[in-house]
């Protein structure tokens, strides 16, 4: 389709920092093949990315979720879920800013954001959902739900096949988070079902993931299940780097590792998952048994589980960096060839991207499928268990160091660091200019621009 006037996208992130970024990178693809987008924040962000003419972005303020914790802390989800629900309040602001806008071609909001579903049929405007899981935890999910097979297993930690991917065991204790309850009338039973009704009338599904890595699963879905599925990422490669102003300590210390030819494992738990003080104190002393160098960034409230004495053991091996780092630049600095890593998606992606291994540590939600995905499909990685090897549970300090070493070192890593070269080659190629990525994503601008191009035509009759 030729397309005369410019589509007019508007984006609306969830608010938090591993939603929000994916969708601002989306939005430089985006105006990269000129359209012009409206980004819709709860902050005023300020970055590389909006420094484009076909870029605004518009505040609705709105306080941050609080954070997911794991293990032996209090249960969060429930706070998680009303805080999810609680957003609700925007619809009326959010309602009235799209109507001031300039004509709107299509709305792309986060999943979390149930009722942007209704607001958009309310518009007379498709809206596509932004996924913030992968192609293949998107496709077990719906398969199990649908089959509810992890229903009839009897412990939570036996595998069993998965319908129509025999060769995949799963256990009840993967799919913990994102199900819903025995309980039909409880709050997560509720949330997931109205999650699902809204992303089953979306116009599609907008994915952080690459066609090559997924083709079966997304082949799967887009056969069985709705909406359609387009996979346009992935979005870390699309971020322009600017060249730093001045280096962070953290650069100079991994450019000394570099120099010493020391390879240097990155450990990070995420922007939100909280791993408990137990964890955090079993990593720490696995880390120490390791004799392997890392850098390890803690948030501040970590910084105070971790004594002074360990940092004072470890002083020129391993760094401890209690503020906000760019991860995509520690990737991807020749020094590091390691990642222990909760398994987040977006980190997930920006590991492979930089062609760096996987140690998997998944603490909640989907990332014990992601951490299936990176070791068992993709073969990127190595997990680290449980001391009772089950999928949830206290990871054991000698487990971690001697997991550490053999990604770092032994032939299992060899094989990872091999595979991991492929698939990052593979990623860049699908963000090129004809790869998979790219087509999907214009693709996509086309189908949108015609179903409003037609609304539009068929109101003048």
């Amino acid at each position: 389709m030729t397309i005369t006037t410019p589509p007019h996208f508007v984006l609306f992130p969830f608010m938090s920092q591993g939603h929000t970024i994916p969708i601002l990178h989306l939005s430089r693809m985006l105006s990269d093949r000129h359209v012009s987008v409206t980004v819709i924040t709860n902050s005023a962000t300020k970055s590389a990315l909006f420094k484009n003419n076909f870029i605004s972005v518009i505040n609705i303020p709105f306080p941050d979720p609080p954070a997911l914790q794991t293990n032996d802390k209090s249960p969060c989800m429930a706070s998680f879920i009303n805080y999810i629900k609680s957003t609700k309040q925007l619809q009326p602001e959010f309602e009235q800013l799209v109507r001031t806008l300039p004509p709107v071609t299509c709305i792309i909001s986060d999943g979390f954001l149930i009722w942007t579903q209704d607001s958009a049929d309310k518009l007379g405007i498709p809206r596509l959902v932004f996924s913030g899981m992968n192609m293949f935890s998107s496709t077990m999910f719906n398969i199990m739900d649908n089959f509810n097979q992890h229903g009839e297993v009897r412990s939570i930690n036996d595998p069993f096949p998965v319908p129509g991917f025999p060769r995949i065991k799963l256990t009840a204790s993967h799919l913990e988070i994102g199900f819903k309850d025995d309980d039909p009338k409880s709050e997560g039973s509720d949330f997931v079902l109205r999650y699902q009704e809204a992303t089953d009338r979306s116009y599609g599904m907008v994915v952080n993931s690459f066609y090559e890595l997924e083709h079966e699963f997304n082949d799967y879905w887009n056969q069985n299940f709705v909406p359609k599925a387009w996979l346009v990422g992935p979005f870390c490669v699309a971020q322009p780097h600017a060249p730093m102003v001045e280096k962070p300590s953290w650069v100079h210390w991994l450019d000394k590792k570099l120099e010493a030819k020391e390879p240097v494992l990155y450990v990070s738990f995420g922007t939100q998952a909280e791993a408990s003080e137990k964890e955090l104190l079993e990593v720490a002393d696995g880390l120490e048994m390791s004799n392997i160098s890392f850098i390890w960034v803690v948030k501040p409230k970590e910084l105070t589980f971790i004594s002074v004495g360990f940092r004072e053991r470890v002083k020129g091996r391993g760094l401890l960096v209690g503020e906000w780092v760019d991860q995509v630049e520690i990737l991807n600095h020749e020094a590091v060839s390691g990642f222990l890593s909760h398994c987040g998606w977006n980190s997930v992606l920006e590991s492979l991207c930089a062609g760096v291994g996987i140690l998997a540590m998944p603490l909640v939600a989907e990332q014990h499928l992601n951490a299936v995905m990176v070791v068992d499909e993709i073969g990127v990685g190595l997990r680290l268990w449980p001391r009772n090897m089950t999928t949830r549970g206290v990871v054991d300090s000698k487990e971690v160091a001697k997991m550490v070493v053999e990604l770092m070192e032994g032939d299992s890593g060899k094989r990872v660091k091999k595979k991991v070269k492929e698939v990052k080659e593979s990623a860049h190629c699908a963000m090129k200019e004809g790869g998979s990525s790219w087509q999907s994503l214009e693709m996509l601008i086309d189908n949108v621009y015609g179903v409003m191009h037609s609304k539009v035509k068929d109101n003048m009759f």
